[in-house]
């Protein structure tokens, strides 16, 4: 099996082909508007693609979806939540359910925390594509709009995808590649939800949200900042960085 990416350069979205051998059947994972660009390599290798794979709905993942699909005859298969923001039959996937294409073997994974419709997709059970939940070094947002909070989002990833085996490639929504095990050893949101880190207790505001406890402050895939912040309410979210004012900066 063989993956390549593409990388939009403004939002930093990935779209993927994954194929199981040159001549043979490929799928695409999302849709970041630079979609040509993979199907062309796809056609200098003489592989079939046959889905269109979407990790969830937000906008810079699907942004080109139906036109592709469309233009190719490709199956989109995804949460059937995402069905609302497409303009193409979606064929739905379940948490658990596994889809073939050629020697790819494609099981979803239900990650909500970023998005209530947002799927992982293990190929092969080596390769694992993680949309917006997991990247490099850290995890996705839980506080905007369409998000379904932190308490999913870290079962998510400490209960459906670090159990995976550490040798597992992540190929994440944004940004490079990864491995469990790096991620394991040196994510710091995973390194708390263990128990290994122990939180922070600096106050600070958050735009929209009011005063709060940041319980952590890590890079975020884009050279920014990301932070979980614990309200008053006794609500906990992950927020970008430049939403949180902190005293000491």
């Amino acid at each position: 099996m063989e993956v390549i990416r593409s990388e939009q350069p403004e939002w930093l979205t990935n779209s993927y082909l994954a194929y199981d051998e040159e001549g043979g059947t490929g799928v695409l994972i999302d849709a970041n508007g630079q979609t040509a660009e993979l199907l062309a390599k796809a056609d200098a290798l003489g592989v079939s693609v046959t889905h269109l794979l979407l990790t969830h709905e937000h906008w810079d993942h699907i942004v080109d979806a139906s036109f592709v699909a469309s233009d190719r005859g490709l199956v989109v298969t995804a949460h059937p939540d995402v069905a609302a923001a497409v303009e193409v039959p979606v064929e739905p996937i379940a948490d658990g359910e596994v889809l073939r294409a050629g020697a790819l073997e494609i099981e979803a994974i239900a990650t909500p925390g970023h998005s209530d419709a947002h799927l992982a997709f293990l190929i092969n059970g080596s390769e694992l594509f993680s949309g917006d939940a997991l990247f490099a070094g850290t995890v996705g947002g839980t506080m905007l709009p369409g998000k379904t909070g932190l308490g999913e989002m870290k079962s998510a990833i400490m209960d459906r995808l670090m159990i995976l085996p550490g040798e597992t490639t992540v190929h994440p929504g944004h940004s490079g590649p990864t491995t469990i095990a790096a991620e394991l050893e040196g994510n710091p949101f995973v390194r708390l939800w263990d128990d290994r880190d122990e939180p922070g207790e600096e106050p600070c505001e958050v735009t929209g949200f009011g005063d709060a406890t940041l319980l952590l402050w890590a890079p975020d895939y884009d050279g920014t900042n990301k932070a979980l912040v614990a309200f008053e309410d006794g609500t906990v979210g992950i927020v970008g960085g430049s939403m949180v004012s902190r005293e000491e900066a």
